[in-house]
C-alpha cells in the first residue's frame, strides 16, 4: 500500500498533471457556476480532450471537473437561487436567503472553507481506507438500497416549517409521483405521457429544479415586488458583507463539517447514492438534531443549513470514487461517464485495478486533496467579483435569471417542449409557494423516487414477490427503524406541544 501511496505520490505532483489539476477546478468551477450546465456534460466534453494522454492524466483532468462544478454550483444557488447542478439544491435553502440579508460574501466564503473541508477529510478518508470500504459497498444489496432510499424520503420533516409536516409529505409523493413519468424501467412500456413522445423519456431534474427555484422566483420577484421591502433588499444585495468569520460561527460550522464529512462520504461510497442524496441527509440531519431555537432559523440564512450541503456534497464527490476504482461501478452518473473514459484507455476499473495500476489509483486519489487547495485558492479570491451579479438591479438580474433558465434547459434536450413544461411547473411552482409548501421535498421525491422504484421491484424479484427482505438482513431492518422514528419524531414532538397546552389551560389549585 505505501508503495501505491509513493508511485501515486510521484504521479500526481509531475507538472502536467498538476497543471490538469488546475485547469480541470478552473473550467469545473465556472461550469458549475452557469445554471443548465453540470459535471456530466463537462466531462462528456472532455473525453475526446484526454485521448492522448496517460490514463491518470486524463482521469485527474475529469475528477478535476467533477468537484470543481460541484463546488462552483453553490455560486449561482446562492447568488441567484439558480441550483443548475442536483448537489447543490440543499445549497440554495440557506444559501440565498443569507444573500439576500446583505451577506452574500459571508455565505460564499462559508461555502468555499466547507467544501475545502469536506473534499479534504473525504480524501484522507479515501487513502486511508479505500480497499477496506469496496467490501462494505460490495455488501449492500437492493433491500438494503430501497430502506436507504426510505431513510432519505423520511428526511421530508427537514424541509418543513412548525405545523408544516403534511404539506411535506404531501410534496415528497408529488415527487415521487413526476418520477414515474416516461418508460417502465422494468416492463419498457410508456407511462403516465398521455400519448406524448416527449415525455417517454420522463421529466429532466434540471428542468424541475430550474423552473422551481430559478424561474418561479424570478417570476414571484415580478409579480410582487414592494416599493419598501425592494429598495431594503436591493441595498442588502448591492452590499458583499463581510467575508470574514467570527469565532462563534467558526464553532458553530466545525461539528457541522465533521458529521457532514463523514456522512458525505459514506453516502458517495454506496454505488446509486452521490452527492445529490448525501447534501439532502446532511441538510435534514443537522436540523433534526438542532435545538427548537436553532430550527427556526432554518430556510432563513441558517450557517449550519450552508455549511452541511456543501461539505456532504464535496466528501460524496470523493467517496463516489470508491465504488467506480474498487469495484468498477459508477456510483453516481457523472463516475458512469468517467468510467466510460476509462475503459476507452484500456484500464479496466474494478478489484485488480489496485494491484495492476496503482499509479492511476492512487494519483487520482492524492490529485483529489491537491485539487481541493487549488479550488480554495482559485475562489476566495474571486468571491468579491462573483458577488457583484447581486449588484444588478432587478430589471436586468430577473432576465438574466429567465434568460439561463430557459436557455440551459432547452441546451441539454434542444427540445421546445421542454420550454412548454418549464412555463407550466413554474407556474405550479408560484402557486404552491403561494400555499406556503416547500419546493425541496418535491425535488427529493423525484430524485429518490426512481431510484426506490428500481431497487423495490428487484428486491421483490430476488425474494419471490415477498416483503420479507424489509426484516431478513439487519442492516435493512435498521434503517427501516431509523425512518420510522424520523417520521414519529415530528407526531411526537406536536403531541408533546399539544400536552403541555392542555396542562396550562386547566385551572389549579388555587383557583379551583
Amino acid at each position: 500500500m505505501l508503495e501505491g501511496i509513493f508511485s501515486g505520490l510521484s504521479t500526481a505532483v509531475m507538472p502536467i498533471n498538476l497543471l490538469m489539476v488546475a485547469v480541470g477546478c478552473f473550467a469545473g468551477t465556472f461550469i458549475g457556476m452557469l445554471p443548465g450546465l453540470g459535471p456530466i456534460t463537462a466531462i462528456a466534453l472532455m473525453i475526446p480532450i484526454t485521448y492522448g494522454f496517460d490514463p491518470s492524466t486524463g482521469l485527474i483532468l475529469m475528477a478535476g471537473v467533477y468537484y470543481g462544478a460541484i463546488f462552483g454550483g453553490s455560486t449561482s444557488s446562492i447568488l441567484i437561487n439558480a441550483p443548475g447542478v442536483a448537489g447543490t439544491v440543499a445549497t440554495a435553502f440557506d444559501g440565498y436567503p443569507m444573500a439576500q440579508k446583505g451577506q452574500a460574501g459571508k455565505a460564499l466564503a462559508i461555502a468555499a472553507y466547507s467544501s475545502f473541508s469536506g473534499g479534504t477529510i473525504a480524501a484522507i478518508f479515501l487513502l486511508v481506507a479505500a480497499p477496506a470500504l469496496a467490501s462494505v459497498s460490495l455488501s449492500f444489496q437492493s433491500g438494503d438500497y430501497f430502506a436507504l432510499m426510505v431513510l432519505g424520503l423520511t428526511a421530508v420533516s427537514a424541509f418543513a416549517g412548525k405545523g408544516q409536516v403534511l404539506k411535506a409529505i404531501t410534496m415528497t409523493l408529488f415527487g415521487i409521483m413526476l418520477s414515474t413519468i416516461g418508460t417502465d424501467p422494468a416492463a419498457g412500456v410508456a407511462r403516465f405521457t398521455f400519448g406524448s413522445m416527449d415525455l417517454v423519456d420522463g421529466i429532466s431534474f434540471l428542468l424541475l429544479a430550474m423552473s422551481t427555484f430559478a424561474l418561479s422566483e424570478a417570476l414571484l420577484s415580478i409579480l410582487r415586488p414592494t416599493k419598501d421591502t425592494r429598495s431594503e433588499e436591493q441595498k442588502a444585495l448591492k452590499s458583499l458583507g463581510s467575508m470574514k468569520l467570527s469565532k462563534e460561527e467558526v464553532k458553530i460550522m466545525i461539528p457541522v463539517i465533521g458529521r457532514s464529512s463523514v456522512l458525505g462520504f459514506f453516502t458517495g461510497v454506496l454505488p446509486g447514492a452521490g452527492a445529490t442524496i448525501a447534501s439532502f441527509l446532511a441538510y435534514g440531519m443537522e436540523r433534526n438534531i438542532a435545538s427548537a431555537k436553532e430550527k427556526l432559523g432554518f430556510g432563513k440564512g441558517s450557517i449550519r443549513g450552508l455549511a452541511a450541503p456543501e461539505t456532504a456534497n464535496n466528501a460524496a464527490c470523493s467517496g463516489s470514487f470508491v465504488p467506480l476504482l474498487t469495484l468498477g461501478i459508477p456510483g453516481s452518473g457523472t463516475t458512469a461517464v468517467m468510467m466510460g473514459a476509462l475503459i476507452s484507455y484500456g484500464v479496466q476499473p474494478g478489484p485488480r485495478l489496485f494491484v495492476e495500476q496503482p499509479d492511476v489509483f492512487w494519483s487520482v486519489i492524492i490529485s483529489m486533496y491537491i485539487g481541493n487547495i487549488v479550488l480554495l485558492v482559485l475562489n476566495l479570491p474571486l468571491i468579491p467579483y462573483i458577488s457583484r451579479l447581486l449588484a444588478l438591479p432587478q430589471q436586468l438580474l430577473v432576465p438574466f435569471v429567465l434568460f439561463f433558465s430557459l436557455v440551459g434547459v432547452y441546451l441539454v434536450t434542444f427540445n421546445t417542449m421542454d420550454i412548454h413544461m418549464m412555463v407550466i411547473a413554474a407556474a405550479i411552482a408560484i402557486g404552491l409557494r403561494l400555499l406556503n409548501y416547500p419546493m425541496a421535498p418535491m425535488l427529493l421525491g423525484f430524485i429518490l423516487g426512481k431510484m426506490m422504484e428500481e431497487n423495490l421491484r428487484r428486491a421483490l424479484a430476488i425474494s419471490d414477490g415477498s416483503i420479507s427482505f424489509l426484516w431478513e438482513r439487519p442492516i435493512t431492518l435498521v434503517i427501516l427503524l431509523i425512518s420510522i422514528l424520523f417520521l414519529a419524531a415530528p407526531l411526537i414532538g406536536n403531541l408533546r406541544s399539544w400536552l403541555a397546552n392542555r396542562k396550562s389551560a386547566l385551572p389549579n389549585d388555587g383557583e379551583l
